[in-house]
């Protein structure tokens, strides 16, 4: 059961009494069973009890799509991506998804035992939640995704970023043919996050806009390290 002010999820748990949680957001028009599949293919044995956690993006009119309706964590305004993420509707989002930390807390899972993903504006959400942290993460996972913030924000980056923010190591891989999230995108914002001192795990795959084997196999290494360290 969810709280009336907590974002539905689906959940999946590899075991008694989970010792961290995987906290995956979807992307733009998906919902919280779309990354489901995927736990199988990432777990591995050995590892400690994990609880995956899938929220559903609240429904809201895309501009981009003709103002229909459909699940995502903010409105895309525009394609170009200097003004394609709505501020407001981002901070919405990782809002809730503070909220689902918070309860994570609560169940017994710290901060720095939740791993933070998400593909494409999922990603997106998890990279300005990420930046906001006063308490460090465990990791973050951005998959196909970009900083979806303005010039002006992007700016302000270096003054308002806390240095426990750039403790949380970070997963980053992008599709080097992707036609959603220009590859290029995904470099320069892996670029400014190791300016403003995250450790960034690069990678590039030959793909479009989506996962691979070998990006599964790259983060279940990476994971791995995480579970290891903490």
């Amino acid at each position: 059961m969810n709280a009336p002010n907590l974002l539905q999820t689906v959940e999946h748990e590899t075991g008694p009494a989970p010792q961290w949680t995987v906290l995956w957001l979807h992307g733009l028009g998906a919902d919280g069973n779309d990354f489901a599949p995927i736990v199988p293919e990432l777990v591995r044995p050995g590892w400690p009890s994990l609880r995956f956690v899938f929220p559903h993006a609240p429904v809201r009119p895309v501009t981009i799509n003709n103002g229909v309706p459909m699940r995502a964590w903010y409105d895309i305004v525009a394609l170009d991506l200097a003004n394609r993420a709505d501020e407001t509707g981002v901070n919405q989002s990782v809002e809730q998804v503070e909220a689902l930390i918070a309860r994570e807390a609560g169940r017994g899972i710290p901060p720095g035992r939740i791993v933070l993903a998400g593909f494409s504006q999922g990603g997106a959400v998890a990279l300005a939640t990420g930046l906001r942290r006063r308490e460090p993460l465990a990791g973050l996972v951005a998959l196909s995704t970009y900083l979806p913030l303005s010039p002006a924000s992007l700016a302000k980056l270096p003054q308002s970023v806390d240095a426990a923010a750039t403790g949380q190591p970070l997963f980053f891989a992008h599709g080097t043919q992707d036609p959603v999230v220009p590859f290029q995108a995904g470099e320069r914002s892996a670029a400014l996050l190791r300016q403003l001192g995250f450790t960034v795990d690069w990678h590039a795959y030959p793909m479009a806009h989506q996962v691979c084997a070998e990006q599964i196999g790259d983060l279940g290494d990476w994971l791995s390290a995480r579970f290891t360290a903490g």
